[in-house]
This record gives C-alpha cells, structure tokens and sequence, in this order.
C-alpha cells in the first residue's frame, strides 16, 4: 500500500506571504483538480482561505488549466462561486452527476447559474432545478442605500437625455397658449432655454419631447454601415483591462476582450504595458471569429487616470488594420515528407541507445563500484530511454507505413501470452494512474496470424493508450474473442475520452497540451494504419476499440489456417 502525502506537504506549506499563497493555491487546485489528490475538506477550506489573496490572472488561469480535467463537485463549486471570468471555464465543461448539481445550485450566485443555462448536455434534473430559480437569476443588485438608488437614476436619466437634440422646453404655459384656439401653433414663440445647472424635472421633459417627436426610446440601437470592411475602430477599457466601449465596429466580438492578462490574443507589449500603466503603440491584436471586426489589427493607447484620486481607470486607444509589411501571418503547416522523418528517427535513435547503453552500465557497476543514488539515477535515465525509443520506434513505423516500406514476416502469435506480457509492462504506469487492467484472454489456444513484432506493438500501444488516459481507481477491461475467422481484442474506453465519441477521438492532438492525452491521435492512427497493414481493423467505438485481426487458429477444425 502507498501512502501520498503530497496534498498534505501543500497545506503545510507557508501561506502567510503572497507568493506563499499563489503556489499553494496552483498546487491544490491541480491535485485535487486532476484527482490526484482527495477532495479533503481541509484543503477546500484553505482554497476559499486564500482565495481573496490571489490575484483574479492567476485564478482564471488555474480555472482555465482544469477545464477538461473532470475536477471534482466540490472543487467545482469553489470556482463557481468566484467571479464569471472563474468560474466560466469550470463550468462549461464540468462532468457532474445531477445530484451534485442540484446540490450547489442554491448556493451559487446568479452569474454562474446563468453560465450554467448555456450548456445542452446537463441532466434533466439540473435542467428543472435552474428553471425552479425563475426570474430571480435576472434581477439587478439592489443598491446599498437610497442615495446610490437616487444617484443610479439621475445617472440612467442623464445618459438617456444626452441623446436628445438641445433645444428647449416650452413651459406649461406656454404649451397651452400654443394649443388655444384664438392663437395660431405656428406663430407661439418658444420659450427661453434654461440656464445653469439642469433639473430632473427639466431632463424629464426633454424626454417627454423626444418620445412625442421620435416615437419613442425603444427602438434598437443604430445598427454600425457595413458596406465595406472596416479599417478602424475606438475603444476604450476598464481598469481590469476589459474592453467596455467601442466605436466604429461591431460590439458582440470585442465587447468583454481583456487585454494584458492573457485570454485575448495580444503580443508582449500590450501586456507589459498594461502592468506598468503605460502608453502603447502599433501593438497586435487578433480577434478570432467570423464577424467584421475578425482578423489582426494594431491597437494602440494611452492610460486614462482619475483626476481627483490618481486612480488608473483604463485605457483610451484606437484600432486599425496592419499594413502587408506589418503583418505576421502564420507560416503555413508542412508535413515532412517520411524520407525525413526515418533519418530523423536515425539521427535520435544513436544517441539515445548510447545514453541508455552508458546508463545500464552504471548500474550494473561495469566500470567500477557506483554509490547507490547514482545507481538509482542510471535506473531512471534506463527506463526514461526505453520509454523515448518506444516512442521514435512509433515514429519510425509510421514514416514505414506510409513509404509502403514496412516489412511484416508471417508468424503465429498467441493472444494469451501477448496479453500478459503488455500488462506486465504497464504495471509502472498503472501503478501510477491507480487503475486497474482485467484481462479476459478468451478461449485457450487463440492466436494472430502476422508477424510478431508488428502485433506485439499494436496490442501494447493500444493497450498503453487506454491505461494512460484512465483515472484514479478505473478499471479497463479488455476481452478477447474469436469471430468469422478474425481475432477480435476489445479495450474498454477511459473516461477521459466520454466527451470525443466514436472516432471523434482522433481530433485529441492538441486539445490539452499539459494533460495525459497528448499523442493520443497520433497512437490511434498508428494503430489502425498498422492493423490496416496486417490485413485487419481498428474500429473505435463510443464504448470501445475493437481491433480485428486474422486468426491463426479455425476453432471449428482447430489447425492452423494457411493464410
């Protein structure tokens, strides 16, 4: 049995310094995020204890990390109770039961449960439980006091007045004069306009005349000319960076883009910039989408302060498009043609059969007696080796594959001893997943007509792909079986792979760069190019991979078949 203390090295940690806090706050969340750690009350108490003294960059980023981690309920709930710049990545993509869900839901604020009612793949439960909250996750704050209430609405009716034409107001006296039958309307001299300052009762009867002569305040806004494409376009942001104003673009794609902390975009001199409070210029920007406002622009901009405190309150800036010398377009993808890719492998595979020759020498104490943590060492580096030459040995199958170079020598190959000696060798890495593999190795005597050394490796990368991706305490069942003349090998799907059905799980590359997927695509398409070469299939189901090959052994007459 393992003990692992890791979670509880992170709380004993020195929290007391703002760095100290930072650290232990990336180091829980991802133990606990990943499962690799419990959910201990302890440790989520301590996340909400130090959660007001990490900054909101680098909680949004840790949110970010785990969005495709499956963290647990109540890791959940602690970054849906956070601000929505939070608690929208763990929320978008959190796999919960809907009992769980049910369960948090009343504690959340409004603005995570609205987050939540974009999702189309919640339980109808949860579903029932969001629409039970009615209108109530729709009101606005209500102020602290009457005063912020009285402000809020001379604010609101000042912006809406600033809309209408100055011009001034007839008093009621001589808006009657002008209705009086004895007296011609076109004739009525208006009144004077008012001076000094202006008075709600003022405001409040320009509006009235806007709405007799306009028809009203409830049309839509002024929708921005889009005859040609756009060139430019102001903006201006808060003091988080957000950008809250635009003019001269469409809002939907540039409204909320957040500038100097990483989510948009934008090249080192704006975020620089940004925690200096400076000026900028020429500065790039790429907006992502297919609206008017998509593509690459030059922003720049100058801070903006408060005159009577100092206070930093944003920047004030302009957008424009680059010119063609200014433009850093992406170089386009080339794949290396597989002359390359086999030299590549001969140039890796020397030195590392050289590192792991030196190292097993060092171990075995070839050259001399050895201290036993360089002995430890040289193991490590041994099967650190091994592990890179599985993998340019991969590479190297491929670029064979696709020279039509791959020579495959006929051989019978019982299922039995394959499956054995695979799980043997991912005893570590099942060891350090904490999964299981059970093996159901079919009827005695099943066997694969192909060469050896070309099965083997299909079989163990498979077989490594699954246990690689599973989770803590899962279980991968594989089973093997005799069909219309094939062998047929299933491998159970991990979880981690629940939200690519079918083969939609061939589009993983890339997906999380930091996760245990990474190279999952490559290894699924390996695998079936290579069964495809020994005459059998890869067929990846939404359950799972079913791989068929050509059995060696006719159960009906139980000989050897002649192909």
């Amino acid at each position: 049995m393992r003990f692992d203390d890791s979670l509880d090295t992170v709380l004993g940690a020195d929290m007391a310094t703002s760095f100290g806090a930072q650290s232990a706050w990336r180091q829980l969340t991802d133990l606990i995020g990943r499962r690799r750690a419990a959910p201990d009350a302890k440790a989520i108490e301590q996340l909400r204890a130090i959660r007001s003294r990490v900054p909101m960059r680098a909680r949004a980023a840790s949110a970010r990390s785990l969005a495709f981690a499956n963290p647990p309920a109540e890791l959940v709930r602690l970054f849906a109770e956070d601000e929505p710049s939070v608690a929208a990545p763990v929320i978008a993509a959190a796999q919960l039961t809907g009992e769980e869900w049910r369960a948090m839901l009343p504690d959340l604020p409004p603005t995570s449960r609205s987050l939540l009612r974009h999702r189309r793949d919640l339980p109808a439960e949860t579903v029932r439980a969001l629409d039970s909250f009615g209108r109530s996750d729709f009101a606005l704050p209500r102020p602290d006091n009457e005063s912020e209430l009285m402000t809020s609405s001379i604010e609101a009716v000042a912006r809406v007045a600033s809309i209408v034409p100055d011009r001034p107001i007839a008093s009621d006296t001589s808006q009657r004069a002008e209705s009086s039958p004895s007296r011609p309307a076109n004739n009525a001299s208006p009144a004077p306009a008012p001076r000094g300052p202006f008075q709600i009762a003022d405001l409040v009867a320009r509006i009235d005349a806007y709405q007799r002569d306009h028809g009203g305040l409830g049309r839509p806004p002024r929708a921005i000319a889009s005859d040609g494409p756009i060139d430019h376009f102001c903006f201006e942001t808060d003091a988080t960076g957000t950008i809250r104003w635009v003019d001269g673009a469409p809002r939907e794609p540039l409204i909320g883009v957040l500038l100097g902390t990483g989510s948009a975009q934008v090249d080192g001199v704006v975020s620089g910039a940004f925690r200096r409070r400076a000026s900028f210029a020429d500065a790039r920007l790429v907006i992502s989408g297919a609206s008017l406002a998509a593509g690459q622009w030059q922003v720049s901009a100058t801070p903006a302060f408060d005159p009577a405190s100092g206070r930093f309150t944003g920047y004030r800036g302009v957008a424009r498009r680059p010119r063609a010398d200014q433009r850093a377009e992406p170089m386009p993808k080339s794949s290396p043609s597989p002359e390359a890719l086999r030299a590549l492998v001969h140039e890796l595979r020397t030195p590392t059969n050289a590192i792991s020759g030196f190292a097993e020498m060092i171990e075995a104490q070839v050259l001399g007696p050895a201290p036993d943590a360089y002995r430890e060492r040289a193991a490590a580096i041994r099967h650190d080796t091994h592990d890179l030459i599985a993998a340019i040995d991969d590479v190297d199958t491929a670029a064979r594959i696709e020279q039509d170079a791959l020579v495959l020598r006929p051989g019978v190959v019982e299922v039995a001893p394959l499956l054995a000696r695979a799980a043997r060798d991912l005893e570590p890495l099942m060891l350090l997943r904490q999964s299981v593999v059970d093996i159901d190795a079919g009827a005695p005597g099943l066997a694969i007509a192909g060469d050896e050394v070309a099965v083997a490796r299909l079989i163990s990368r498979l077989m490594a792909l699954a246990v690689g991706a599973s989770g803590i305490g899962e279980r991968i069942a594989i089973k093997a079986w005799s069909k219309d003349g094939q062998a047929r090998i299933a491998v159970e799907r991990p979880r981690a792979f629940a939200a690519w059905p079918g083969e939609a799980v061939l589009s993983l590359e890339g997906e999380d760069q930091e996760g245990t997927l990474l190279g999952t695509a490559f290894g699924l398409r390996l695998a079936r190019n290579l069964a495809g070469e020994l005459g059998g299939s890869l067929k990846i189901g939404e359950q799972r991979l079913t791989l068929r090959l050509p059995a060696a052994l006719d159960q009906g007459v139980g000989q050897l078949s002649s192909n």
